[in-house]
């Protein structure tokens, strides 16, 4: 075999791409959790799920209207028993309540932020996108435009792909945050930590 003189060319910087959400088929679970708003509730929460092979796609943490009490929604991958997962994290004494969201009736919403090149030629495209989808242009500036927008995961994907023809230049999701249907509040809401 002949050795050939190949030179590597710098490879250019690359836009963030856009991934493509998970099949429908396979639909990662969404749970939510009330905790106690204390130190290290956050890493004890996520090592459980880590260490029995789940994978966190997003997390999203903040106080409730008590601030004692932090929500967290947390939506996971993985091919092991998650009710295992759910009883053992019902055990941690900073846990209040597990709802898997995916027994039962929910909303979710997802918010992005996307910065992306845009010359004053194809502003007016970009914020009709916009408008169809009712996103927002937060931010403008001579080459970029900042677009907020918020929906459902589907939405978010369907829109980052159409946007995909821009060069987009930063882009920040904030992961799925979801509440039950339910007309009852959440048990731990109501009681006085």
């Amino acid at each position: 075999m002949a050795k050939t003189n190949e030179t590597k060319q710098p490879q250019k910087p690359v836009a963030p791409s856009v991934a493509k959400a998970p099949s429908k088929t396979v639909r990662p679970h969404t749970l939510s959790i009330l905790v106690q708003n204390k130190f290290g509730t956050l890493s004890r929460v996520a090592g459980l799920f880590s260490g029995r092979g789940f994978n966190i796609q997003t997390l999203n943490v903040a106080p409730t209207q008590n601030p004692k009490i932090s929500h967290m929604t947390v939506t996971l991958s993985g091919d092991n028993s998650l009710d295992q997962a759910i009883k053992q994290l019902s055990k941690l004494v900073e846990v209040l309540e597990v709802l898997d969201l995916q027994e039962g009736d929910y909303t979710e919403r997802e918010l992005v932020l996307v910065k992306i090149a845009c010359d004053v030629k194809s502003r007016a495209e970009v914020m009709q996108f916009c408008e169809i989808f009712r996103g927002r242009v937060i931010d403008v500036q001579h080459r970029a435009l900042i677009i907020e927008m918020t929906g459902s995961s589907e939405k978010i994907q369907k829109f980052l792909e159409l946007l995909s023809t821009y060069k987009i230049l930063e882009l920040v999701r904030s992961g799925r945050l979801a509440l039950a249907r339910n007309e009852e509040p959440a048990k731990a809401h109501t009681s006085h930590i």
